[in-house]
């Protein structure tokens, strides 16, 4: 590799040129990372046009300068800056410029400073930053440059190590950000760095002529990826309303006091710049009040307005297309993240969150539906109360919708574990009915009131215990409601007791349990397995 020690404002400029055509071939990959609830998703896309931006800006400049040709890239990066990942990128390079001012020539040491000045710029323009996203993997890069600088590295040791940092810290963006988790994918901005940096270590080898016939690779996240990946949240009742961006112009701004002002008026809001010229990013419902605001101030340039509602529907079908494709997809609503986990191990394609208190709707469950990557679609609501609105979905969509009433999560697990592979829809529609229906449940939450039913008097708060949805015991304690409940059920032919524990309920107080209940019922299989779910310490299968 290359022993250079200096980099020129010449070089620097042809090195980002070559980078913009390298990240160019991989631009349409890193928009498919997008993830929904953010369907701002053109991230590659975006993060191309800015640098592209920079690029021209920086073959204005006349001298060979690396300070001059760092200042024309962040005016560049800033004017042609789109979404909210170009924003993002435009203040790296405006950290870069901040070091690199006035200096000649550039060394490894200076390119150390900028990366660190640039976490610090592009952090300061966000009002809500997000680890788990490109910042994240900026600041990985950074601590990568300063170590390789304080190595005396060369320019072209010093990126790849800040290369294979931006690597592995993508890797893990899935395990800081559970939107990425679910999703199954990598930040796509992080890949958008990651991949610039490939870029600028190719440009540095002097490989410009293999970057031809070559483009980068996409990062596998570190967290295993299962169907779990396609799990979809239900908050999408609300609408995302319009991505919108512009530049504004004037004298006297103050980048602190707009931002302030506009964090009222949106979501993922970016304010950067200086007293004459910003650039604004906002998701905002009303982005007519947004530059009402901004035409007060100055004057408004190159305005973006984007429906990110469409933009989320183009999203599920692109995602949908990427998808493998399967015969029969079943479709689960869960309650609690360890169900989720159990019933994607089990082979459901996609997991809506509901339970009790958090029903989904209709177009939550018609959305997971359009999502599969199947024609077949075999529902499991796992809840009595989401049943009708699953039943609504078979009018919705031009798919072969069966739903099977199962009315709770152990139910649905005794469904999917009935699913045959080789076996057609129809016969899958009654193997999962069937197991479903023999399955029995018991669930033990708290009364949210006072009250008398089925002859059980019942205090606020207190344990009460349901046997296949029937109400039939109370007391202080959830352990003695449910010892209650097993004396009054016939466990002759039960030979596995499955002990699902709640969010509020810890693996040890679960595992105290099932060691008293192995004692009292020897014959009886026990297991203890995470459910997550909310507001019941434990939701006990029969089997």
């Amino acid at each position: 590799m290359s022993a250079q020690t200096t980099m020129t404002g010449q070089e620097m400029r042809d090195m980002l040129a070559a980078t913009a055509a390298w990240l160019e071939k991989s631009a349409s990959d890193i928009d498919a990372l997008n993830v929904f609830p953010v369907p701002d998703g053109d991230c590659g896309t975006n993060m191309l046009l800015t640098l592209r931006s920079a690029v021209e800006e920086s073959y204005r400049v006349t001298v060979n300068n690396a300070g001059a040709t760092a200042a024309a890239v962040a005016k560049g990066a800033l004017m042609g800056a789109r979404g909210n990942s170009g924003v993002i990128s435009s203040q790296i390079w405006r950290g870069v410029a901040q070091i690199f001012k006035d200096k000649e020539t550039v060394s490894a040491a200076d390119w150390a400073d900028a990366w660190t000045q640039a976490v610090e710029t592009a952090y300061k323009g966000l009002s809500n930053p997000v680890e788990g996203t490109i910042l994240t993997v900026l600041k990985d890069v950074a601590a990568a440059a300063r170590t390789a600088a304080d190595n005396e590295a060369s320019i072209p040791q010093q990126v790849e190590a800040a290369m294979n940092a931006a690597s592995e810290s993508v890797a893990r963006t899935p395990s800081l950000l559970p939107t990425l988790r679910d999703a199954g994918v990598v930040d796509a901005g992080g890949q958008g760095l990651f991949t610039i940096l490939e870029g600028m270590l190719h440009y540095l080898r002097g490989e410009t002529e293999q970057m031809q016939f070559k483009k980068s690779r996409v990062i596998a996240s570190t967290v295993p990826v299962t169907a779990k990946s396609a799990r979809l949240s239900a908050t999408d009742e609300e609408p995302f309303g319009y991505c919108t961006e512009f530049l504004l112009k004037g004298e006297d701004l103050d980048p602190e006091k707009i931002r302030a002002r506009l964090k009222r008026k949106g979501e993922s809001l970016i304010v950067v710049g200086d007293n004459t010229t910003i650039r604004v990013h906002i998701h905002a419902v009303a982005p007519g009040r947004v530059l009402n605001y901004a035409t007060r101030l100055g004057t408004v340039h190159k305005v973006s307005i984007r429906n990110m509602d469409e933009q989320h529907e183009d999203f599920l079908a692109l995602q949908k297309d990427r998808q493998p494709t399967m015969d029969i997809a079943i479709v689960a609503i869960v309650a609690g993240d360890g169900f989720a986990d159990v019933f994607c191990s089990l082979g459901a394609a996609t997991t809506v969150p509901g339970g009790q208190t958090m029903n989904p709707s209709t177009k939550d469950i018609l959305q997971a539906v359009e999502h599969a990557a199947s024609d077949k679609i075999i529902i499991l609501p796992n809840n009595n109360n989401i049943v009708p609105a699953a039943e609504q979905v078979k009018h919705l969509t031009g798919k072969t919708i069966a739903v099977i009433a199962t009315e709770t999560l152990p139910q649905g697990v005794a469904a999917l574990l009935a699913f045959d592979y080789e076996a057609d829809f129809e016969t899958n529609v009654q193997r999962m009915t069937d197991a479903g229906a023999g399955a029995r449940t018991i669930e033990i939450t708290h009364a949210v009131r006072d009250t008398k039913i089925n002859k059980l008097v019942i205090k606020k708060n207190q344990a009460i215990g349901l046997l296949d949805g029937h109400l039939a015991a109370v007391n202080d304690d959830s352990d003695k409601v449910l010892a209650d409940l097993l004396e009054k059920t016939n466990l002759s032919k039960v030979e596995v007791m499955t002990l699902y524990y709640g969010a509020d309920t810890t693996e040890d107080t679960a595992r105290a349990l099932a060691a008293s209940l192995n004692a009292k019922y020897p014959s009886v299989q026990i297991e203890v397995v995470n459910g997550g779910q909310p507001h019941y310490d434990y939701i006990v299968s029969l089997e």
